[in-house]
């Protein structure tokens, strides 16, 4: 059994990170079952494709993507940064991906805020995975547990995740309570016994961001369950490949 293959902001080791040409390199690799990205909404409330609060470093804008309306963001550049092969790419939006997904991956989705920042962002989202009926295709994760709890009083339908780069032994009884039954957790934190403490309370493990082939087999062989998030997808295959053969 592989352990399944989390393509971290699509394939961003090959293609500008959460841009459409990421994404679709991933959907197009029948292995990676899952796509992880990242979603803020724009100054009239559209959720879009991108990790930072700011522009600079992905884009060619300046400033924050709260400040810019959904049509002021499309017309950014967010390829040029990467390579000049992708001059033009744009920032997606949510909307745009479910579009391509269903059928062909399953979506971790991160909603970048912290409480104050993006007050309606669970139920642009919730709404969205609705329209598409895609609610059981997905994971909504965020650092922010009130997040989770507003997304788990909306709906029942949708799974939830916390985010987490630390470690400790209440993780089962806190993610019980917060409802979740999904855990993001840096991948230093883990070792075979926290990792049988999580799946023996139900819950499902995902290890980010994993870009070494010897780090993906070590992580590989304490869990064939473990989803394996990565930059480099190749590296999974290969990973995948040295431990389990063709």
């Amino acid at each position: 059994m592989r352990n399944p293959c989390v393509a971290h902001r699509g394939w961003s080791s090959r293609a500008p990170e959460n841009t459409m040409s990421a994404i679709r390199m991933a959907f197009e690799d029948p292995e990676v079952e899952w796509i992880e990205i990242d979603v803020q909404l724009s100054k009239d409330q559209v959720p879009v494709i991108i990790h930072d609060y700011t522009l600079r470093r992905t884009t060619n804008g300046k400033g924050e993507v709260k400040a810019r309306t959904a049509a002021e963001l499309a017309g950014l550049d967010a390829g040029n940064w990467f390579s000049q092969k992708y001059q033009g790419e744009k920032i997606p939006t949510l909307e745009q991906v479910l579009q391509e997904s269903e059928g062909r991956c399953k979506l971790n989705i991160e909603l970048k805020t912290d409480g104050v920042r993006y007050p309606h962002i669970e139920e642009k989202v919730l709404e969205l995975l609705h329209a598409y009926g895609l609610e059981k295709e997905a994971v909504i994760t965020s650092f922010h547990e009130g997040t989770l709890h507003r997304v788990r009083a909306l709906s029942q339908a949708v799974r939830t995740g916390l985010i987490i780069d630390g470690w400790r032994n209440t993780l089962p009884s806190e993610l019980e309570t917060l409802g979740c039954c999904f855990l993001s957790i840096g991948y230093t934190r883990l070792n075979r016994d926290r990792l049988a403490l999580l799946r023996n309370a139900g819950i499902e493990v995902m290890a980010w961001t994993v870009n070494d082939i010897r780090a993906i087999r070590k992580l590989a062989a304490m869990d064939p369950r473990l989803l394996i998030c990565t930059n480099y997808p190749e590296r999974w295959h290969e990973a995948m490949k040295r431990s389990f053969g063709p």
